[in-house]
């Protein structure tokens, strides 16, 4: 006598860690999602990859003009175009990988009801597959250092660090505003808001030289502030290695992940049924 064996999947209760384990189960799911959002992204587009850098690129242009030559902002001593260039990178990372990681589960939300997997995917999702478009933007930055004749300094070996800070950031504000987008659908509406104010509170069209002294370590609890700055400093050699703020921006990108990861866990039994 032949007996099934079946597999009961509950949903788990509480605040939870988030399963490591459980993801490299599904690794396999975690990389086609990822390349299927590369695909799309560039699918039937006449400039294809261009676009990566299209838009940093005339970001910079109207900075230069209205913060550099209208305004006189201040860029230390380099060139602003360079300048606000550098700091795009990462802060056009930061804002298309956080904007795409909070309407994931919305943009997926047909998945949610058909098969188990875990719900974590989905949010990470955009924030990997938003490294192909930073790179590429990255491209551009290595043509402009050779038009300034600009020698990055040694800090550039830090760079890989303020890398995973900056995809850390991401993915943390990125689990918080997916979970809640899922619940509250007017999330989305006021998320373009929210990328503004985080822009013009970021150093990108100013220097941090600027903040005060001593709101300089509470300023840095703002993860964006020092890998910006760290970009600069790295690349450009503007100011020294702002260690006091990506010290400061490592404690509370933790802090943001750690707690997203929890708060999205938590909600995860009830995407399905909100989706």
């Amino acid at each position: 006598m032949k007996t099934l064996n079946q597999t009961i999947i509950e949903p788990k209760k509480g605040w939870q860690l988030i399963d490591w384990q459980e993801l490299r189960e599904y690794k396999d799911l975690f990389y086609f999602l990822v390349w299927r959002d590369i695909k799309v992204l560039y699918k039937q587009t006449i400039l294809g990859f261009v676009w990566a850098i299209i838009r940093p690129f005339f970001s910079m242009i109207v900075f230069s003009v209205v913060f550099g030559r209208l305004a006189k902002v201040p860029s230390d001593g380099v060139p602003y175009p360079i300048f606000a260039y550098t700091a795009l990178i990462p802060w056009t990372y930061f804002s298309t990988a956080m904007s795409s990681s909070t309407q994931s589960l919305i943009s997926n939300a047909n998945m949610l009801s058909k098969v188990y997997f875990p719900r974590l995917i989905i949010p990470l999702t955009p924030v990997l597959a938003k490294l192909i478009d930073f790179a590429i933007a990255f491209l551009l930055l290595g043509v402009m250092m050779v038009w300034y004749s600009i020698v990055p300094t040694w800090n550039v070996l830090f760079l890989p660090y303020l890398i995973i800070l900056m995809i850390l950031t991401a993915s943390g504000i990125g689990m918080w505003l997916s979970a809640l987008a899922i619940q509250y659908r007017d999330v989305r509406f006021a998320l373009q808001f929210l990328v503004q104010l985080l822009m013009y509170a970021a150093p990108v069209v100013w220097p941090v030289s600027l903040v005060p002294a001593q709101y300089r370590l509470l300023y840095g609890l703002y993860p964006m502030a020092g890998i910006i700055e760290g970009f600069r400093s790295a690349l450009l050699g503007t100011n020294p290695m702002p260690w006091d703020l990506i010290l400061m921006g490592a404690l509370s990108a933790t802090i943001i992940a750690l707690s997203g990861a929890f708060y999205f866990r938590r909600l995860e039994r009830i995407f399905a049924d909100v989706a």
